[in-house]
């Protein structure tokens, strides 16, 4: 009887760990990194994602070794992402990268992120998708 409690209790402690690491990147392998990504993504708000998506893809495209990628981000929030994310910049900006040359600051680059995004969504929408096309209705008839 002992050991079957014991073992329960084990099984809550290991399931309780498991679950409570949602807001941490699995940095297992990078299927499970790509969830963990996405599921993170879901509950942030707008901002929030695109300044997580452009701290983690930066990073990305400093880290080309999957193995190095994947133990630079195992076990790190979506806050620990963006604050790497801002370091680089700062290093990248002091040693003058086009990519970043032409933003002041961290915030200024978002900014401009966000506002391109916004612009894409307007420009997504097709124009024949408009309203003012005339309807068509079928009339049902008993024949």
């Amino acid at each position: 009887m002992k050991i079957s409690s014991g073992f329960l209790a084990v099984l809550i402690c290991i399931m309780l760990n498991a679950c409570g690491n949602t807001n941490q990147i699995n940095g297992k392998t990078m299927k499970t990194a790509h969830k963990s990504v996405a599921f993170i993504k879901e509950h942030l708000s707008a901002n929030q994602r695109v300044e997580f998506e452009v701290a983690y893809w930066g990073l990305r495209n400093q880290i080309k070794d999957d193995a190095e990628f994947l133990k630079t981000i195992d076990n790190k929030t979506s806050f620990d992402i963006i604050e790497i994310g801002k370091a680089s910049f700062t290093k990248n900006k002091a040693a003058g990268m086009a990519e970043v040359a032409g933003y002041d600051n961290w915030d200024q680059m978002i900014a401009k992120q966000i506002e391109q995004r916004t612009e894409q969504d307007r420009s997504a929408v097709d124009s024949k998708d408009k309203k003012g096309y005339p309807r068509v209705d079928y009339k049902m008839h008993a024949m």
